[in-house]
């Protein structure tokens, strides 16, 4: 932990290191020293994607949440930190900010949105009543905050004690900000007679929500180019009186982004560091990494911008330090420094807990609901690099929902394929009672379902497009399950189609690995001009993962969430058997032989 134990602990060292040079000779002159500029400090703690974890706990599981790292989750753990370092400062300025993506993620923000909706009831937020009570300065909309819609948005929004902002989220009829820009605080910097200190706030959204959230904003928000915003709003926050600038980006500092070129970058925070002069520092977040602390210098005036990023669901705290001096009526910042504190050193706060135990509680009981008995055990662990029946469990509710829905048609003589990506590694149907978290722990994504019209050459370009996240292993190399995917490519970027039967052969280079695809059950190549109904998630159709010929105009688009689709088909049955839906159809190959 940076502290100011370790800033005096320097103090010390310095005023050492200055004793052993000083004169030696008793009754030399003393030499006149400089006066030293009076300096005060400033602490910014941050977070990101806290993704709806209140409490330490994995809803999927019933218990409380551990990962391979023990790592530790929840803003009741943030809670402890942040006010572990307001006691430690003992009323010195300290700012506490949030980087987005705060009300979807657990079946706790979920269930607020979906089943007991805080439009319908009016019932405050839990990741508002849990953020009140931290005191929050600010939070910046991520692209999940419109996930649920514009009016649940808006309901939070106006539940919280202090500003949500997104400057680059306009009104798409005025062109003018639809949500707040930035925000101006005035601080104390502590001790009697201090100067006041002039922060501004700049939140930045992520422009995929265009494409991510199209159903929800389409005609309503268009979603502006990040750094654009960055370089129209910092010069007006100093204009209007701003002595130090913060940005709170929802978007990750790689430069690259998951969609095509039609939309500003998706991750462009180490660029609005080098390219729009006048920021101090950038709490960043969305890419869900740790950065502690990462200096980026502005192309034009050479300054170093501080940038941090505090990973996700609440394991770490960011912690920006700023030394700064005023002379002549001005404010320079002398020394700043970022680091990431661990969650997992820390119980959690009883006031947050307290504000949320009901909520919690509620969440609990209802992911605990049996919905069908498991005739055996399902699991997610090899969906990757085997044909599974859980995913097919996944593509057969899919495909069954489409094909009813087109029936009497003009597309009802049309084959009906399914897409489903592997979004879990552990997620387990167990043989016996089947839980509706059990269900939310293989699709955990709020996606709904949708239909569009592929051809035989469509099918095969996005066939081979999603095969580049295996790495190629020539024939005869040794196969490793947990090195087979290439790392730069998330699991719920590969997808596994039902409907067709297929090869991969992953010894052949990307765009050449789909060696077999034919209709099926049969060994009848697909025809270019063939035409299929696809099932597939809004994500996916509307450019998530930047799939080839997906983007289409739907032939079905319900808005029917497929989490709630598994659930109920699984509770209409009553029983979850493989022999009603898994029909093994796709493989991974070498050279034709089987990889397993």
């Amino acid at each position: 932990m940076t502290s100011s134990s370790g800033a005096s602990r320097r103090q010390v060292l310095a005023v050492a290191a200055a004793a052993a040079t000083a004169p030696l000779l008793a009754g030399a002159p003393a030499e006149a020293k400089p006066k030293q500029p009076k300096t005060w400090d400033l602490t910014i703690l941050g977070t990101s994607d806290t993704h709806g974890n209140v409490y330490n706990w994995d809803y999927y599981k019933d218990a409380e949440f551990d990962d391979s790292k023990h790592n530790d989750v929840g803003v009741a753990k943030l809670a402890t930190l942040v006010n572990q370092i307001r006691a430690e400062r003992r009323g010195r300025a300290t700012l506490v900010l949030d980087a987005g993506d705060t009300i979807q993620g657990t079946p706790l923000a979920t269930y607020y949105a979906k089943q007991e909706p805080i439009t319908s009831t009016g019932e405050t937020h839990p990741m508002a009543r849990a953020m009140n009570i931290l005191k929050y300065d600010a939070v910046t909309l991520g692209n999940h905050e419109f996930n649920y819609g514009l009016p649940l948005l808006a309901t939070w929004i106006e539940q919280l004690g202090f500003p949500a902002l997104a400057a680059n989220a306009l009104n798409a009829k005025t062109g003018k900000p639809a949500f707040l820009p930035y925000v101006i605080k005035e601080v104390k910097l502590g001790g009697h007679g201090a100067p006041k200190l002039r922060v501004g706030i700049l939140g930045l959204t992520n422009p995929g929500v265009a494409i991510w959230d199209k159903g929800n904003v389409e005609g309503r928000l268009v979603f502006a180019d990040m750094v654009a915003t960055a370089a129209k709003w910092v010069p007006e926050m100093r204009r209007r009186g701003a002595d130090l600038v913060v940005i709170s980006a929802h978007g990750g500092d790689s430069g690259t982004s998951s969609y095509g070129p039609e939309l500003p970058n998706e991750n462009p925070t180490a660029l609005i560091a080098e390219q729009v002069p006048g920021i101090d520092a950038i709490l960043f977040g969305h890419a869900h990494n740790e950065v502690p602390e990462k200096f980026v210098t502005n192309l034009t005036t050479g300054e170093r911008v501080l940038t941090s990023e505090p990973s996700k669901w609440g394991q770490r705290l960011t912690r920006m330090d700023f030394t700064l001096t005023r002379e002549k009526g001005r404010w320079t910042v002398t020394a700043k420094s970022a680091t990431t504190l661990n969650t997992n050193t820390v119980v959690e706060d009883p006031a947050v807990l307290a504000a949320v135990r009901g909520q919690h509680t509620k969440t609990v009981e209802y992911v605990n609901r049996v919905v069908a008995q498991s005739s055996v055990e399902l699991s997610a662990a090899e969906s990757r690099y085997k044909d599974t029946p859980i995913l097919d469990f996944i593509n057969h509710v899919q495909t069954e929902v489409v094909t009813e829905a087109i029936a009497g048609g003009e597309y009802a003589g049309l084959p009906v394929l399914s897409i489903a990506a592997p979004f879990s590694r552990t997620a387990v149907f167990p043989q016996g009672d089947v839980r509706i978290r059990d269900v939310a722990g293989l699709y955990v994504y709020d996606n709904t379902l949708e239909a569009v019209v592929l051809t035989g050459a469509e099918v095969k370009a996005y066939l081979e497009y999603s095969a580049k996240y295996f790495v190629t292993l020539p024939a005869g190399a040794p196969v490793n399950p947990e090195t087979i995917s290439d790392p730069a490519v998330p699991d719920y970027n590969y997808d596994v189609f039902s409907g067709v039967d297929y090869d991969i052969d992953v010894a052949k280079p990307v765009g050449q690995r789909i060696t077999r695809l034919v209709l099926a059950g049969t060994d009848t190549p697909v025809a270019a001009d063939a035409r299929f109904v696809v099932a597939v998630n809004n994500y996916r159709r509307s450019g998530g993962g930047n799939f080839p010929g997906i983007v289409k105009t739907q032939v079905y688009n319900a808005q029917q969430e497929i989490r709630q689709l598994l659930i109920d088909w699984a509770q209409a049955k009553g029983v979850i058997d493989p022999a009603d839906f898994f029909v093994p159809n796709w493989k991974l190959v070498r050279d034709g032989v089987p990889v397993f």
